[in-house]
């Protein structure tokens, strides 16, 4: 049955340099439009994108939001643009102090930005009101990045009763860690929204690193997936005792076996 599925991704080629997650973050969305389901994607704009190039422009309607984050507003600024030779169009989340003078998780020195969790959440909120906008219900989102990685615990909290995510099934996609550093020791503060507070995080360790945002994002996932054979065994580990629905990694011949696990997140 074909299904609305919303991509929120870390990377994507051509905009940004090819990783397995960039490569992934195009391949997926194209498959599942050949398998005809109705897609959405989305990613942060981040600072080394070429705006001219890859032809983003600003969508006025959808960009003036300010999104508080640790006590701060920041605005948000949506761009978009079509990936040539494809029928994909991305969404771009933008704010200048998160995005647009940065590079992506690291810095010029190849330091870890002190601030990426609280980039992770302005990522997270910033997607999640845009398709609120779009008055669109996805059936499917799809998270693939530790930036994306605080999505599944909003969805399943703070945005449970929206119609546009009410009944939703959130997938996560596990790949290589990609950072050095922790979050430092505000991160639970910074997560606070609505109802949500910071001692709702008890289980979780007080300092948030690249295991502990992969720990929140297998506890407010309806599946799991491996996408690659580098994924830290540990999360793995965790994610079976946890009995959440885990694909294996499925190699290049990926298609079919996302499309057949995102039928049984389903039901179908």
């Amino acid at each position: 049955m074909a299904k609305k599925i919303l991509f929120i991704n870390q990377e994507i080629t051509p905009y940004v340099p090819e990783t397995e997650l960039s490569v992934m973050g195009k391949k997926l969305p194209q498959a599942m439009l050949d398998k005809g389901h109705e897609i959405r994607t989305f990613m942060p704009k981040w600072g080394n994108i070429n705006e001219r190039r890859g032809q983003l422009h600003e969508v006025i309607r959808l960009s003036g939001m300010n999104l508080i984050i640790n006590d701060t507003d920041h605005p948000l600024i949506i761009k978009v643009a079509s990936i040539q030779s494809t029928r994909i169009q991305v969404y771009f989340i933008d704010n200048d102090d998160y995005f647009t003078k940065r590079q992506m998780s690291f810095d010029e020195n190849g330091d870890d930005y002190a601030d990426n969790g609280e980039r992770a959440i302005f990522f997270a909120r910033g997607v999640l009101e845009t398709v609120k906008k779009l008055r669109w219900t996805p059936d499917i989102i799809h998270c693939q990045g530790w930036m994306s990685g605080v999505v599944p615990f909003y969805i399943k909290t703070a945005y449970k009763e929206e119609p546009s995510f009410a009944n939703v099934k959130v997938v996560t996609s596990l790949f290589t860690k990609d950072l050095k550093k922790d979050f430092g020791n505000n991160f639970k503060t910074c997560l606070e929204f609505r109802d949500i507070k910071a001692d709702m995080l008890s289980d979780y360790n007080d300092v948030f690193d690249f295991e502990e945002l992969g720990k929140l994002a297998i506890d407010y996932s309806d599946g799991i997936i491996e996408s690659t054979g580098e994924v830290s065994q540990d999360l793995i580990d965790y994610a079976n005792s946890k009995n959440i629905l885990l694909l294996k990694c499925p190699g290049e011949d990926f298609a079919d076996s996302y499309n057949q696990f995102y039928d049984t997140i389903c039901g179908e």
